[in-house]
């Protein structure tokens, strides 16, 4: 799902960036000191689950872990995602740092989104968690094929039919992604129950 550099325009770059500035400092502003280690853990994941991509085009396509980010840290998800792409950008050139920005809006703002839609429900029956689990990974990737869509579209109309393309290779990823998220809820909900969202932090015996 990263963008590369040299492919997007001036404006669409600056825009993204501003954006997931914005985004990142309201993550960090909400970001308990107590779930530091939590976020850190979350971005190392985030970090090594992109790690295996498939390129397509000026995009690639890959498992993201966007959703489950997003579903168990909110806010947050915007600087652990940063972090993860930084990284990346750094070590194994995925995307870039020109692109940064837009990169960390196109993963990090639908994990936020997914998490005010079915972060609720995650204190349901078990049913209903790994619906909302499944529903917020799938939502996340399928969000963010639309913002690279977008991006590619913005920057270029003659892109149209290369985002089109984009936006149907995330389909199948986005349903392994929701199944992904509804494994990791369902076993969270059996063993750290308080990692959970709304959920009464585990006692330490």
């Amino acid at each position: 799902m990263h963008l590369s550099e040299g492919v997007l325009s001036g404006p669409v770059l600056v825009a993204g960036a501003a954006l997931a500035a914005a985004g990142t400092a309201v993550g960090l502003k909400r970001l308990d000191p107590d779930r530091i280690a939590r976020t850190a853990m979350l971005a190392g994941a985030f970090f090594v689950a992109s790690l295996v991509h498939v390129p397509l085009g000026p995009a690639s396509v890959h498992l993201v872990l966007n959703g489950l980010v997003g579903l168990l840290l909110g806010w947050p998800a915007f600087p652990a995602i940063v972090v993860g792409l930084v990284l990346q950008a750094v070590f194994f050139q995925f995307g870039g740092l020109t692109t940064l920005g837009v990169n960390t809006l196109i993963m990090a703002l639908p994990a936020v989104i997914g998490y005010g839609l079915f972060s609720r429900f995650l204190q349901a029956g078990r049913a209903a968690a790994l619906a909302a689990a499944f529903a917020c990974g799938f939502l996340a990737v399928l969000l963010g094929g639309v913002l690279v869509g977008l991006a590619l579209t913005f920057t270029e109309e003659h892109f149209f039919n290369v985002a089109v393309a984009v936006i149907l290779a995330h389909l199948p990823v986005a349903v392994v992604e929701g199944v992904v998220t509804a494994l990791c809820v369902g076993f969270l909900r059996r063993v750290q129950p308080g990692l959970l969202p709304g959920r009464p932090p585990a006692e330490v015996p």
